[in-house]
């Protein structure tokens, strides 16, 4: 894992201060109105660890993880992030199988309602798994955000990174997780939702460390296969998981895809392809080393797309508290794939998401 108190490195606390709040409550600040400039530079953040956007009703909510709670920013210019309004939505009690090691929160509307999936443990690592809170407010930082428990298939293995994803109708959980009870190799996984808090299909296992730019996981005395960080995009007729592929703890870090078509069954394994090479990787130049964990997103007019990672300032800086979050526009390939392209520079101007 690449988060905070990983599988595979020592815990850390992440260095910016956040602002506590009660479980079921919120802490708000005031936003600083944005810059009227039409460009801007990355990073968004110092610090921001497997971040996550959604775009709401004029809204951008932004969240990373942080190790200890749920927050939230909110901000009508994702590119101004630094000036977003800042709310802790939900803090866990102690003494909990959920009350520690909170990594890659994802803020997503099912229905009418808000829901927020993460990872959580109890102290130890072998004890993450995946949970999500609920809440009924139009604002997600608003309202009160209730716990609905834990989410997870019949085997309940160890698992993180979930993020959800509707196709027809349907709704689906992707995930990073074991094979058995010992750490090792980390694959994704993939099950049907009957609801948001409840999975009513067997586990499938969609993509395992195939390659070997997937490969690179050496530790002291041991190593370690990773395929974490799944996030779903849905286009010309394709549904395509992108993934964080190798240990973050190197600069190998880096994007893949494994690919369905959105006509097939989506828990038959044989339904899913790897493609053969990654799609954004380490660029010394741009100050971007172990670029992953990402997210998609629309401009405001809705006609761009975005992609949000966070990475390294400098070389082997692993898994710890100097990730910071960026985005750029991306486009497609003549074959249905995503063209991330490299990552852009930091401080290199950037045109804004369209309005």
């Amino acid at each position: 894992m690449k988060r905070l108190n990983k599988s595979l490195l020592i815990g850390f606390t992440l260095a910016c201060v956040l602002s506590f709040a009660a479980p079921g409550t919120r802490a708000q600040s005031t936003a600083v109105p944005a810059s009227p400039s039409d460009t801007f530079t990355n990073p968004l953040l110092e610090v921001g660890p497997d971040p996550w956007v959604v775009w709401w009703k004029g809204f951008y909510y932004y969240s990373n993880s942080t190790g200890g709670n749920l927050t939230l920013r909110k901000t009508a210019d994702i590119t101004d992030l630094r000036h977003a309004e800042k709310h802790v939505v939900w803090e866990p009690e102690a003494g909990h199988p959920w009350s520690k090691d909170l990594w890659a929160p994802e803020l997503h509307r099912w229905g009418n309602k808000w829901y927020i999936y993460f990872a959580a443990d109890a102290g130890e690592n072998a004890s993450h798994r995946i949970y999500v809170v609920e809440n009924q407010s139009d604002d997600p930082t608003a309202g009160t955000w209730t716990l609905k428990g834990k989410i997870s298939d019949a085997t309940d293995k160890w698992a993180i990174d979930a993020t959800i994803f509707e196709l027809k109708g349907q709704h689906y959980m992707v995930w990073s997780g074991w094979k058995g009870d010992t750490d090792g190799e980390q694959d994704l996984f993939l099950a049907h939702m009957s609801n948001p808090w409840t999975i009513d299909s067997a586990r499938t296992m969609i993509s395992m460390p195939t390659f070997a730019w997937e490969k690179h996981g050496d530790l002291p005395g041991r190593h370690v296969n990773v395929n974490e960080g799944p996030e779903v995009l849905v286009h010309g007729g394709k549904v395509l998981v992108v993934h964080s592929a190798s240990g973050c703890w190197t600069d190998f870090y880096e994007l893949g895809i494994v690919q369905a078509s959105a006509t097939a069954n989506l828990l038959d394994p044989k339904s899913w392809t790897k493609i053969d090479h990654p799609f954004l990787t380490t660029d010394a130049a741009a100050h971007a080393f172990g670029p992953g964990h990402n997210g998609f997103f629309k401009s405001p007019n809705g006609k761009e797309d975005w992609i949000i990672y966070h990475a390294n300032p400098k070389a082997g800086e692993g898994c710890e508290d100097l990730r910071s979050p960026r985005i750029q526009r991306f486009t497609w390939g003549a074959d249905g794939l995503p063209d991330f392209g490299r990552p852009v520079a930091v401080d290199q101007p950037q045109q804004k998401p369209a309005q």
